[in-house]
């Protein structure tokens, strides 16, 4: 049986270690919601309630790259006409004091970019797509 333990590390950082790796989380939220950010991957820990946020998380298409949770745009890794591969970074915001990189969810062309360095971003809004 594998073993788990939990650190906070502070300002929204938590270091969750097993018997075989250690993996560094975040963790933010505010009055819409909260993220845990891992590995390039974010969640939105979801309460039970169906809301405006949840339809628009179902809406999303596979050409899309939203912003997972309030935060600024602090690098723009693409621009349109640019091939990208999956896993990589295209996109870092920041929010609550962390840098969260937004990777490519799969290989393409990227299409557009609805956003700009300094911007405030929501959840579920689109900065960028894919062809």
């Amino acid at each position: 049986m594998d073993k788990h333990s939990v650190h906070a590390l502070g300002d929204g950082w938590f270091l969750v270690e097993d018997d075989e790796r250690r993996v560094r989380v975040a963790v933010a939220s505010n009055a819409d919601g909260t993220w845990v950010f891992m590995d390039g991957q974010v969640a939105r820990l979801d309460s039970g309630t169906q809301g405006p946020a949840a339809s628009r998380r179902r809406s999303r298409g596979p050409q899309d790259v939203m912003s997972p949770m309030p935060a600024t745009v602090v690098a723009i890794n693409a621009i349109p006409g640019q091939a990208v591969t999956e896993g990589e970074t295209i996109i870092v915001l920041e929010a609550m004091k962390m840098e969260l990189p937004i990777k490519a969810p799969r290989s393409g062309v990227v299409k557009a970019v609805h956003c700009a360095k300094g911007d405030l971003v929501q959840p579920g809004v689109n900065l960028l797509e894919l062809d």
